[in-house]
């Protein structure tokens, strides 16, 4: 009984031991395929498949100006998509042809950028962009540096439409530089609502939606989506760089989850 007793206490020890630390760059690759494998996902890449360098695919498209996307390997082996632009370029994986039903969906991303603008005054960026038949360009994750707060917040905004150009952010979503964050949104078209989580946690402050927006007093509707894009975008003149890392993009009529 003694002997029993050892073997499963060791066995148990040595599967305590053999269980993988979780990859600040993202979750294990089991939980990777475990996502793209899902039925019924509008579109899925955790780049494990994607080779090493450009990063280029058939199941997606490239929009980039002063900017470059690289898969790479994490140090823990793991393959990301590295985005680099230079002053207020871009760079974007751009997902085409993109239908959801009744126009509405789900998106998740993890995402790490090195470090968000200072300067100048009110510069502005986006990390995701949804366009398609209408005039409103829909950037459900985005951001500004807000001088008065010194610091740089995530916002919801739009752009090109009746709304005008604007980023609805807020002093509950600072936007943090140098860590890893799985960020989910969704696209209501019942109400032309978007809502988001931070690591799996909603921030409601971020919620826009028809008539409660931060742009001209007209309704926000969403257009026909048809293109989604996910890196990097500064839109005010800056002579830095700027380094951001993807994993794990998701995009679907449920939500996918963190």
């Amino acid at each position: 009984m003694r002997k029993r007793l050892s073997t499963a206490v060791l066995a148990a020890l040595l599967s305590v031991v053999a269980l993988p630390v979780a990859d600040a760059a993202g979750p294990s690759p089991d939980h990777r395929l475990k996502t793209c494998a899902r039925a019924g996902l509008l579109f899925c890449e955790d780049f494990q498949q994607v080779p090493t360098g450009a990063g280029t695919s058939l199941k997606w498209g490239v929009d980039t100006r002063n900017g470059s996307l690289e898969v790479e390997r994490d140090r823990h082996g793991q393959k990301v998509l590295h985005v680099r632009t230079e002053g207020n370029g871009r760079a974007f994986l751009k997902v085409d042809d993109f239908a959801a039903p009744g126009n509405s969906f789900y998106g998740r991303v993890r995402v790490r950028v090195e470090a968000f603008p200072d300067a100048p005054d009110w510069a502005h960026y986006t990390l995701v962009e949804a366009t398609g038949d209408g005039p409103e360009v829909v950037r459900p994750l985005g951001g500004q540096y807000v001088p008065t707060l010194d610091k740089a917040l995530w916002g919801v905004g739009a752009d090109g439409g009746p709304t005008g150009d604007w980023t609805n952010w807020r002093e509950s979503a600072p936007s943090k530089a140098g860590v890893w964050q799985c960020v989910e949104w969704r696209m209501d078209a019942s109400d032309n609502r978007i809502t988001l989580w931070f690591d799996g946690v909603p921030n409601p402050d971020l919620t826009v939606s028809t008539r409660e927006h931060g742009g001209n007093p007209v309704d926000f509707l969403f257009p026909k989506f048809d293109t989604v894009k996910l890196g990097w975008q500064l839109y005010q003149p800056n002579g830095g760089s700027y380094d951001i890392w993807l994993d794990d993009i998701a995009l679907g009529a449920q939500r996918i989850g963190c």
